[in-house]
């Protein structure tokens, strides 16, 4: 009589660790396949944020360039995803057009003009 009672709970709590479970397998999976599809020139990010460009790549390792010249190695455990790949050419473009206040149909002020009006 006990056993009927708790029946379902039972099958509700294993059915909630089975796609518990299902749910971890697909998130290992998916970083097993990120670790092996890593190769040279990929930017990445680190688990810790740091964003840097892959220099070289070993079985358990991956030489990281955080900078021009500076290059550091990581476990391959470190890397939690690749940076897609950005335009820099729009955002510049839209810098250049804000800084000289033309979008915004301002003509741009010279501080050595110091005249009213």
């Amino acid at each position: 009589m006990d056993l009927v009672v708790f029946l379902p709970l039972l099958i509700i709590l294993g059915a909630f660790m089975f796609f518990g479970s299902r749910r971890q397998k697909k998130a290992m999976q998916a970083t097993i396949d990120l670790h092996e599809s890593l190769q040279v020139g990929d930017q990445v990010h680190t688990t810790s944020g740091l964003r840097a460009t892959i220099a070289g790549v070993t079985d358990d390792y991956v030489d990281l360039e955080i900078a021009p010249g500076v290059i550091t190695t990581w476990m391959k455990l470190a890397i939690r995803d690749k940076v897609a790949p950005t335009t820099d050419v729009d955002d510049d473009d839209e810098y250049d057009e804000v800084q000289s206040g033309t979008e915004l149909g301002d003509t741009p002020s010279d501080p050595d003009r110091m005249t009213k009006d």
